[in-house]
């Protein structure tokens, strides 16, 4: 058997685990979204940032890792850590495209879920662009997870027309802050 996992975030370029290959991957029926309301990393409770999550339809760009049998239970283990913290997530195997090579896997992928009480939804535009400008936690602030992952997903050739968007609109509200 196989051991893959899925990342469509930061897990991409900052995966914290040992992987034997890793390629680029694209999961149907998911897309990447700021529809997770972040209380620790991104912003608090009474203050929220946004950060990114699998939420249904479409499609995601993304990578796939392969992971060693051997190393398949302690790569699960620090997932569920990482991934777990508030139980935000559900923990599902999906089939994922290999794109280099065009073969399916089922990969380990985390989706948001949509009962639990940090699931934004669909932001509207202007609510969006507040609740990244206003969120700051233990990770830092929102609006530096957002350029982050931006460029990240530039280095990778991976374009994602909303975030860009929202990339633009808070570069041409930081401009007019600076005056």
């Amino acid at each position: 058997m196989e051991y893959w996992v899925f990342g469509y975030g930061s897990l991409m370029w900052r995966p914290g685990f040992t992987y034997a290959a890793a390629e680029p991957a694209l999961i149907r029926g998911v897309h990447r979204a700021l529809c997770v309301f972040s209380f620790v990393h991104r912003g608090t409770a009474e203050c929220p940032g946004l950060v990114l999550g699998l939420d249904r339809g479409g499609s995601c760009h993304g990578m796939a890792f392969r992971i060693e049998a051997a190393r398949w239970e302690e790569t699960l283990a620090y997932l569920r850590a990482r991934e777990q913290v508030t139980m935000v997530y559900r923990e599902a195997r999906k089939p994922v495209m290999l794109k280099n090579s065009g073969r399916m896997v089922e990969a380990t992928t985390y989706l948001i879920d949509r009962s639990h009480s940090q699931y934004a939804g669909k932001v509207a535009s202007d609510d969006l662009l507040r609740l990244v400008r206003q969120g700051r936690g233990i990770s830092g602030e929102c609006t530096d997870y957002v350029f982050n992952t931006l460029a990240h997903l530039r280095e990778m050739s991976i374009h994602d027309a909303r975030l860009e968007e929202l990339g633009q609109r808070l570069s041409a509200q930081a401009a007019i802050s600076a005056g």
